[in-house]
C-alpha cells in the first residue's frame, strides 16, 4: 500500500499537528500461549499538541481488523514530549495469520473535553517481520495519508491447491473425462473499507462458461477477516488442450444482509489474451498466476500449492 492502511478506516483531520519524533517497541511471539506481544518502551521528541505540552498515549490495531477487539492502548502520559511507558499489548492470534496482518501504532494526545489528536504512526507488515529478532528497536512516526479505497491493488490473499486428472489417468477408463479439482484453503486479512471481520465467501467459474452450470461457491464463512473455507471445487469434461484455452476465475464476496459485493479475486489461465481464437479480456492473469496454472498443466495428477493476492484490477467480461 502506498500510505497508511487505517487510512482506509479513519475519518478526519490528521494534518492540524506536523508529525515529528520517533517510538521505541519490540514485538515477541509466543507460540505456547498464541499470543502476539507488542512492547511499547517510549517516545521521544513527538509534537507538542497544546501550548509546547502533550498528554500522549499509544494505540494499537491489529489490521486489517478495526474493530474494539482489535484496539489497544497505553497508559497517558501527561505534559511530556518524551513518554515512557514500558506496557506490553498482547493480541490473541493464529501464527499463521501473522503473514497477513499489519501492526498500527499510532500515538495521540489525549483531550478530555475535545477529540484526540493525532501526533503520528508507523506500521509494520508482520509477513515481513524478522520473528528472530526481540530486541527494541525505534522507527520514526510517519503522518497519516487519505488513501482512496479505490486504489487498493490487493484486498487479501487466497490459499489454494489446484490439479488437474487427465481422462483415463486413475485406470480403467477412469474418470471418463478430465477433472480439474481447485481446492480452497482459506483466505487471509481480508481488507473491506470499513475493516473488521466480514461474512465472505468464494465463488468460481471456468471461463469462457460462466453460465450458471459453470458457477459454483462456498459456504458463507461469518465474522472473519482470515476465514477458513475447506472447500473443493471438482470441474470434468476437460481435455489436457482445454486447459491452455481456459481460466479458472475465483471471486471474494462480502455477504452484508441480503445483498452481496465483490471484493476482489483471482484469475488462473495462461494468460495470452485470447480463448479458442478470440480475443477475451478475461485471459488477464498475472505472471504469478500463469505460474500456478501452467505448473498444473506440467504436473497432472499432482496438486499444486499456491498463495496469490486477491486482486481488484479483474478486467471486467462480459456477463
Amino acid at each position: 500500500l502506498s500510505g497508511s492502511m487505517m487510512s482506509l478506516f479513519s475519518s478526519g483531520d490528521f494534518g492540524t499537528v506536523e508529525v515529528r519524533g520517533r517510538i521505541q517497541f519490540s514485538l515477541v511471539y509466543d507460540t505456547q500461549k498464541e499470543e502476539l506481544h507488542v512492547k511499547v518502551y517510549r517516545c521521544e521528541e513527538i509534537a507538542s499538541a497544546r501550548k509546547n505540552r502533550s498528554d500522549p498515549y499509544v494505540k494499537t490495531y491489529l489490521l486489517p481488523d478495526k474493530s474494539n477487539h482489535s484496539k489497544k492502548k497505553t497508559a497517558v502520559k501527561k505534559n511530556t514530549l518524551n513518554p515512557v511507558y514500558d506496557q506490553t499489548l498482547r493480541y490473541k492470534v493464529r501464527i499463521g495469520e501473522l503473514r497477513s496482518r499489519t501492526l498500527n501504532l499510532s500515538v495521540w494526545h489525549a483531550e478530555p473535553l475535545s477529540r484526540n489528536v493525532f501526533l503520528g504512526e508507523v506500521e509494520v507488515s508482520l509477513g515481513l517481520w524478522d520473528w528472530t529478532c526481540s530486541l527494541p528497536l525505534w522507527q520514526d512516526l510517519q503522518p497519516r495519508i487519505h488513501l482512496n479505497p479505490d486504489s487498493i491493488s490487493s484486498r487479501g490473499l487466497i490459499l489454494l491447491s489446484i490439479k488437474f486428472i487427465p481422462d483415463g489417468f486413475e485406470g480403467g477408463g477412469l474418470p471418463l473425462t478430465g477433472e480439474l479439482h481447485i481446492w480452497l484453503r482459506e483466505a487471509q486479512g481480508l481488507l473491506t473499507n470499513k475493516g473488521g471481520a466480514i461474512d465472505s465467501f468464494v465463488r468460481s467459474y471456468i471461463l469462457p462458461d460462466a453460465s450458471r452450470q459453470s458457477g459454483q461457491k462456498t459456504r458463507v464463512v461469518k465474522r472473519s477477516f482470515s476465514p477458513t473455507f475447506n472447500h473443493t471445487m471438482v470441474y470434468d469434461g476437460f481435455h489436457s488442450s482445454d486447459l491452455r484455452e481456459a481460466c479458472a476465475e475465483l471471486t471474494v464476496w462480502q455477504r452484508e444482509g441480503l445483498k452481496s459485493h465483490v471484493l476482489g479475486g483471482i484469475r488462473l489461465s495462461c494468460g495470452t489474451g485470447q480463448s479458442y481464437g478470440e480475443a477475451v479480456s478475461w485471459m488477464d492473469s498475472t505472471e504469478e498466476e500463469v505460474t500456478v496454472w501452467t505448473s498444473m498443466i506440467e504436473k497432472p495428477n499432482h496438486w499444486v500449492e499456491a498463495m496469490l493476492s486477491i486482486r481488484t484490477n479483474l478486467a471486467q467480461r462480459p456477463e
